[in-house]
């Protein structure tokens, strides 16, 4: 069963309160002035985020938002600390971001298998009143209470973690192409919007190497505003190394190419300068239903003057397709050696 995609959630996390120190008195029989013997409080547990690649979505948070770690245990007598309250794992999606929600400030970028992230403390244990004994004060009867482990909202923000990221407008070919290189089966159909959530997919070239593309939802004029799906899917493309480009030279094309490849590439330069300036390689797709090539060497000639790579390509009969892999292959690698 496909689980809905949820790639942004608001959660409340909060770390286990301290116990409170003991106030004791030994009462030994060979030893009628023992003193003092309250044991100290039990540190209250943490609340930790752990990114495991075992998930793809944030769907676990869209119900359950409140998080607590357990308290840690109030000291007791003849010295004894109470036990530390154990911290509470949440497991999260590789390429999530922590967000504190009231400073705005990020807490935590977890890209890799098993990185981990406490974003609540738990409270420290109070001390028994065995620490408060004093030359006038030898019989103390009073200890510190355990403190509030820290609270807060935080955001969590996936961003899907891929070698290459298809964008152009909707029908542009990407949820096609996909399918074609990769086993992902993204929803595919002549209508705006057809991808309603990123698909990632994986191309296999040989026994060692291969390609994580990250299929994002069509952009339209003024996403990074938050038109159609605005930016909610933008973030998924900032982490991929090389961008694929795709623009539907058909003669169903509801746009022309090169005002199409515009609208697309100021949507990625008005939402982020350093996501504009990632390796871009354009892909004129669908020419297996182009009966005039004019349009499409238009936009070949625009592309060569803004030194720009092209390609062109038919998902559906795979023309360009052994090119279009091995170019990926080599323009992701070279991105690689440059970070």
């Amino acid at each position: 069963m496909n689980l809905p995609f949820v790639d942004r959630v608001r959660i409340f996390v909060k770390g286990g309160k301290g116990g409170d120190g003991a106030v004791a008195f030994l009462r030994e029989k060979y030893r009628p002035k023992g003193g003092p013997a309250g044991g100290d409080g039990g540190k209250g547990g943490d609340v930790v985020l752990v990114a495991t690649s075992s998930k793809q979505t944030l769907i676990d948070f869209k119900y359950k938002r409140h998080f607590r770690a357990e308290k840690g245990q109030h000291g007791k007598g003849k010295n004894q600390k109470g036990k530390d309250g154990e911290d509470l794992i949440i497991y999260v999606p590789v390429g999530t971001v922590v967000i504190d929600e009231e400073t705005g400030k990020v807490l935590c970028d977890l890209v890799s298998e098993g990185q981990q992230c406490v974003v609540a403390k738990g409270g420290k244990g109070g001390r028994g009143n065995a620490h408060f004994a004093t030359p006038t004060d030898q019989a103390p009867r009073y200890s510190e209470k355990g403190e509030e482990g820290e609270e807060r909202w935080v955001i969590l923000e996936l961003k899907l973690i891929a070698d290459v990221g298809l964008v152009g407008l909707p029908n542009a070919g990407k949820s096609t192409l996909l399918s074609k290189l990769t086993h992902a089966s993204p929803k595919i159909g002549d209508y705006p919007f057809t991808t309603t959530h990123p698909h990632l997919g994986v191309l296999e070239l040989d026994d060692e190497r291969r390609l994580v593309f990250a299929d994002i939802p069509g952009l339209i004029e003024n996403a990074h505003k938050g038109a159609g799906m605005g930016h909610e899917f933008l973030r998924h493309i900032e982490r991929t190394r090389v961008i694929a480009h795709l623009v539907d030279v058909s003669d169903l094309a509801v746009e022309d190419p090169i005002k199409a490849y515009k609208i697309v590439r100021r949507e990625l330069e008005n939402y982020s300068h350093s996501l504009a300036q990632k390796p871009e390689v354009v892909l004129l797709t669908k020419v297996d239903a182009m009966s005039d090539s004019s349009r499409a060497e238009a936009l070949e000639k625009y592309l060569a003057q803004e030194g720009t790579e092209y390609l062109r390509i038919s998902a559906i009969s795979g023309q360009g397709l052994d090119r279009l892999k091995e170019l990926l292959w080599k323009m992701v690698k070279e991105a690689g050696n440059e970070s």
